[in-house]
């Protein structure tokens, strides 16, 4: 079946949303967070740790699984889901995003994108249909359209020919596209300006995808751009079909994006910052390798649900850290993704109760309170 999404309430003086999505794998509530498994797996997690977390939706990367087990063996496999053995939902995306940090503009053809593998150099040539092709076989719930995702910043015309490629690749994509059990989203991009984000919001809409993103975000703009960026498309986005604002997982970032009616985030940055000694916190960020957490005999958060805040203290993970064992990482990749999904609940009982902007001003009260 087509993801399907169920619009069950608009908060009164927000834009944000309270829905579920209905997928082959399960239903799951929205807002959400969707944790990052670039090569069909969350980093250092299993399955079963992302169940406790309560993870809905995951996410995982074509090219990167392209090149590597390839496409051909992960169908051999069953699917993403048996290969990686997730039962829930998984989103692919189209690699786009990662073909264009590889290429440079002469590179970027009508046809397709030219550009040379990150592990070996070779020559590789990545086009709308052969992205949705490797998305179709790869066999996940929901498959992203390949978009141009250009850099920042870039000048009015060069995005709009940018815009108008990514939408003439959209149809190529949709219509190529072959598996009746995997929904496909279409994604806007326009940059920084306002009419280019509500032509190709319009236009991306006329396709008729069965989901909506937002791409071209967080990509080296300052965060009042990339607020107005999200507020410039979603007023011409379907209400009746989910919205997704690709890459973005900061804390007051997934706050301001719900507020603008975004339904779905992505983000490597739990499992990254985690790799790195860093753990989210409800008073913010802290960073474990500080020395004033060595006789520090508490949960990463006193209120936390995870199982690393149930069973081990910041002294603990800070050891574990410091002498370079895995375990530290992985505890903190699982509370750094629980904190997030946590987040996702707590912005759904706020808009539940009409109170959004009221649980914005405590959020920041706190989790500004140590910077």
């Amino acid at each position: 079946m087509k993801v399907k999404y169920n619009l069950l309430h608009e908060e009164k003086n927000t834009q944000a949303r309270l829905g579920t999505l209905e997928t082959n794998h399960g239903v799951v509530d929205t807002p959400m967070f969707m944790p990052v498994g670039t090569r069909a797996t969350v980093k250092m997690l299993t399955p079963e740790e992302l169940y406790d977390v309560q993870a809905g939706i995951i996410l995982a990367n074509t090219y990167h699984l392209w090149l590597r087990p390839g496409e051909d063996l992960v169908d051999q496999a069953g699917g993403l889901h048996k290969f990686m053995n997730y039962k829930g939902p998984i989103l692919t995306d189209s690699g786009g995003f990662q073909v264009f940090s590889l290429a440079s503009p002469k590179d970027i053809t009508e046809e397709g994108v030219h550009f040379k593998s990150h592990i070996d150099g070779s020559k590789l040539f990545l086009t709308p249909e052969k992205s949705i092709a490797i998305q179709n076989k790869l066999d996940s719930d929901i498959a992203m359209s390949f978009d141009e995702c250009p850099p920042y910043p870039v000048t009015y015309d060069y995005m709009k020919k940018s815009v108008e490629r990514t939408l003439r690749w959209a149809e190529r994509g949709k219509k190529v596209h072959a598996n009746s059990n995997q929904s496909l989203f279409g994604i806007v991009q326009g940059g920084e300006f306002p009419e280019l984000r509500k032509w190709s919001a319009i236009e991306t809409a006329k396709l008729g995808f069965d989901g909506y993103s937002i791409g071209g975000t967080s990509v080296g703009e300052d965060k009042e751009t990339m607020y107005k960026m999200i507020e410039y498309a979603t007023p011409y986005m379907p209400k009746d079909k989910v919205r997704y604002l690709m890459g973005v997982g900061d804390p007051s970032d997934i706050v301001e994006g719900v507020i603008r009616g975004i339904d779905m985030f992505d983000c490597v940055l739990p499992t990254r910052i985690a790799r790195h000694g860093n753990a989210f916190t409800k008073f913010g960020k802290i960073n474990l390798k500080n020395s004033k957490y060595k006789e520090d005999f508490t949960p990463l958060q006193d209120d936390c649900d995870c199982y690393a805040c149930r069973n081990y203290t910041r002294a603990y993970i800070r050891h574990l850290i410091n002498v370079d064992e895995s375990l530290g990482g992985r505890l903190l990749s699982i509370h750094n993704i629980r904190f997030l999904i946590r987040l996702t609940e707590e912005l759904r009982e706020a808009i539940k109760e009409d109170r959004l902007l009221e649980y914005r001003e405590e959020f920041y009260k706190n989790y500004q309170s140590n910077s």
